[in-house]
């Protein structure tokens, strides 16, 4: 049958290769060549765990040689320049070029499909401003903190050093303070990477507690304390959950646990490193609340909050009855949504689970809103925000200022591989490979980092000012239209209307889906006061 074919021709050649080897002995490599190929044929038929193998033997190969090549093939060769496949070319090439400097501008008009559903534009105005001035800078910091930060309007979103490599948390960092920027740790700790680079940073907190926990896994006040008061750290962020995979633990092995890592983190080498799926410090909304005073104080009273990505919204509810309840509230909150990225996840979770960031970021503004808070609570908002027209559009919505991971990982070189979880990163930025990482210059990749920075921020500016307005917090919902599935369009307040101040506490609300939940919510527990 033809699908044997194959190795039936290998074996006539190897015997016929034989016997002409003994006149040209310059056959005989050939003959070793075909006799494996021949071996391996063999082996085919009779190993039990491939199909196509045994039915296709020595062909059957070129399947898993296409498969190991398609990502690269399809990358290069068949998308498009606007399929997100999770970035498109046109997003990474806008990168690239804005962090080497390099012209940025496009020719001939738009390749957006402007009658298209989904369709989003800001309006602009004829009496435009010229904004010379590009840093944007918010204040992060309420009542209750004493060392509040003026943070840049776009900054480097968590990724700890394990999901990326040494040099990499140094270019981030070293470009961060070149720029000056805040870099999120992520929840793998502050490694000697962060300390080297010298640039500010958020010191994410996660449920491992890394950096900052006893040797059972549970949270150290007096290890807190030690790397809080550095005066490289000027903001503390508890993670609730992520975008990527929100509601889900992690488990670093023991064999990928380097000395390095064990020292940001502060856990053994020999057993694997677990991040549970919750938190063992608080297990209400109150005591959240009482842990995060609990951090402000500890850390000399530098600003506090937490990052969420939005899942049972009553839940969310129930932390903001907490604040108003205990009093405390947080510095800031970190809007998460599900298209964020991440090392590793399963598909299920990045899919499927989570609120996307739109959503996530008007209920987290409409709540606070709503229960007369927004004023004392900065917001920022994370997840694929990486163009000047992605920050204008989740300011407009609610953000106080951006922050991006992926973005940033393409200025120092990411190619969108995606092999972060396999430890063969092409470029050496999400890999553990001491030869793999070499390939990641931190010095010249810092340059990038704070070009892309600025040359954002100054798309930023320009945007902006076409709006007639004079910085980005002056923007609201109605400087954007959208196009419906039906092909009419709206305005932003009209798609995503705003609640009036302190609604939900005084009872007037009018939107049953916020008052509903409102009601429900409970200041003591998370779980629903009607046991459903």
């Amino acid at each position: 049958m033809l699908r044997y074919s194959f190795i039936v021709l290998a074996v006539f050649a190897t015997l016929a290769s034989a016997v002409l080897s003994v006149w040209f002995p310059w056959l005989i490599p050939a003959v070793l060549l075909l006799a494996a190929l021949v071996a391996l044929g063999i082996w085919d038929l009779v190993q039990p765990g491939h199909s196509i193998l045994r039915n296709y033997p020595i062909i059957g190969h070129m399947r898993w040689l296409f498969e190991g090549i398609r990502p690269e093939i399809r990358q290069y060769l068949i998308e498009s320049d606007r399929d997100e496949e999770p970035f498109s070319r046109d997003e990474r090439s806008l990168i690239y070029q804005r962090a080497k400097g390099e012209e940025d501008k496009r020719p001939f008009g738009t390749r957006e499909r402007v009658y298209d559903p989904g369709y989003a534009w800001l309006t602009h105005s004829v009496a435009g401003q010229h904004l010379a001035d590009s840093d944007f800078r918010i204040r992060v910091g309420g009542r209750d903190c004493k060392q509040p930060y003026d943070a840049s309007l776009y900054n480097i979103s968590a990724m700890s050093f394990g999901a990326l490599s040494g040099n990499a948390i140094l270019a981030l960092n070293t470009g961060a303070k070149a720029g000056n920027f805040v870099h999120d740790t992520g929840e793998g700790g502050i490694s000697k990477y962060h300390r080297e680079g010298n640039g500010d940073i958020i010191y994410e907190i996660g449920t491992g507690y890394f950096g900052c926990r006893t040797a059972d896994g549970q949270f150290d006040p007096d290890k807190f304390a030690e790397q809080a008061v550095s005066p490289q750290v000027k903001m503390i962020e508890v993670k609730l959950s992520q975008g990527a995979k929100p509601g889900h633990g992690g488990m670093l092995p023991a064999a990928k646990i380097s000395p390095e890592i064990a020292e940001a983190r502060g856990v053994p080498m020999d057993r694997d490193c677990i991040s549970p799926p919750y938190h063992s410090a608080f297990h209400t909304p109150m005591e959240l609340c009482e842990f995060l005073d609990r951090l402000r104080d500890l850390s000399g009273g530098k600003p506090v909050g937490f990052k969420l990505c939005v899942g049972h919204r009553r839940e969310f509810m129930c932390i903001v009855k907490a604040m108003r309840k205990s009093g405390i509230v947080p510095d800031f909150i970190v809007v998460d949504g599900t298209e964020g990225g991440t090392g590793a996840a399963p598909l299920e979770f990045a899919n499927h689970i989570g609120m996307p960031l739109i959503e996530g970021l008007t209920f987290v503004h409409n709540t606070l809103r709503g229960a007369g808070l927004r004023d004392q609570i900065r917001i920022g908002a994370s997840g694929k925000l990486v163009t000047a027209f992605d920050i204008v559009r989740a300011c407009a919505l609610g953000a106080d200022w951006c922050n991006s991971a992926r973005g940033f990982m393409f200025a120092i070189g990411c190619i969108q591989a995606q092999a972060c979880h396999t430890n063969r990163c092409p470029t050496g930025v999400a890999t553990q490979d001491p030869l793999r990482q070499r390939a990641l210059v931190p010095a010249d990749k810092a340059l990038r980092v704070a070009r892309f920075h600025r040359n954002t921020l100054r798309a930023v500016a320009d945007i902006v000012g076409a709006a007639g307005l004079r910085k980005p917090a002056e923007l609201k919902p109605h400087h954007f239209n959208m196009r419906l599935n039906s092909g009419e369009t709206v305005t932003g307040d009209k798609a995503y209307p705003e609640l009036p101040i302190g609604c939900l506490v005084d009872d007037t609300c009018k939107n049953d889906e916020y008052s509903r939940r409102w009601t429900a919510a409970s200041a003591d527990t998370f779980n629903r006061e009607d046991g459903r």
